[in-house]
């Protein structure tokens, strides 16, 4: 059994409890692409057996939020289920928050959460600030494509729409848009809506499934790919299920690798006329 099954996690359970569901419903080894921490809902692709090897391609993909920033209090986790460091700030106008915005988009570099799976010295972060420990992580690159505000609850709470590159941590955007304003503010809510080829349109929650149903939710990996197919058969295609390289005329790139009898094989990469399989995904 392979493919994805796009589920719409819960707020206040792990991502681990949402693929450990769907690996009892399969009998088969699952992982998510892209963990959502306990508090946010929303889209989470967990794949199902041979699926899981793609999990750096789809990890590094666009992703969208509906996300709530609490201004004027301050936490350790930077959301509002960590410890309360302060409260009482200022909560900004929404003529300023709408002035900065255009300033936190674009590639910028990003500090991440103490509280995060980010090592140092081979310690995760979160870690390392539940020990006590002062640390610095370094910043990292990350791209932010659009941030809009959609809507103020008239007292402290201001929600977002969210558009960012992999890697990017929602509630550091949080931190920097109240440092920039002079004040603090923390991720309050945090809902994903789409990640890469997923949309929160077609999830399903985790409890309507069933093993007699599973099936029907499964998403066949090959729909998901957006590259060409390459056709192998006769003696390439023995090569290439041999692990050899095999000559084609395809230009360079990558391809979804079909065997003679229709099937969907996985990945394979050509380059200088020579093809040879990437990744098994059947």
């Amino acid at each position: 059994m392979n493919g994805f099954i796009n589920i719409d996690k819960a707020a206040g359970v792990s991502s681990a409890r949402e693929v450990a569901i769907v690996k009892r419903l399969s009998h088969t080894p699952c992982g998510h692409m892209g963990t959502l921490d306990p508090m946010a809902s929303g889209v989470l692709p967990v794949a199902i057996g041979n699926a899981a090897r793609l999990f750096d391609y789809f990890l590094s993909k666009r992703k969208k939020y509906l996300a709530t920033f609490r201004f004027g209090v301050d936490y350790d986790t930077l959301d509002t289920t960590g410890n309360l460091i302060s409260e009482g700030g200022r909560v900004p106008q929404r003529g300023e928050i709408e002035a900065i915005l255009p300033t936190l988009v674009g590639e910028i570099d990003q500090v991440p959460p103490k509280y995060s799976a980010k090592c140092v010295n081979g310690k995760r972060g979160y870690m390392l600030a539940r020990s006590g420990q002062d640390f610095t992580l370094p910043p990292k690159r990350v791209n932010i494509y659009a941030l809009r505000l959609i809507s103020f609850d008239g007292a402290s709470d201001y929600a977002f729409e969210i558009e960012c590159g992999g890697g990017t941590y929602v509630r550091s955007i949080a931190r920097d848009m109240a440092s920039a304003l002079g004040t603090v503010a923390a991720m309050s809510a945090l809902v994903r809506t789409v990640s890469g080829p997923f949309f929160i349109e077609n999830s399903v929650k985790s409890e309507q499934l069933s093993e007699e149903n599973l099936s029907q939710y499964i998403i066949p990996t090959e729909s998901l790919l957006p590259f060409d197919s390459y056709f192998a058969e006769g003696r390439a295609e023995k090569r290439l299920l041999n692990g050899l390289s095999a000559t084609c005329t395809q230009g360079d790139g990558t391809y979804k690798l079909y065997l003679s009898d229709g099937s969907f094989y996985g990945l394979c990469e050509a380059k200088d006329g020579e093809i040879k399989v990437r990744t098994k995904l059947c």
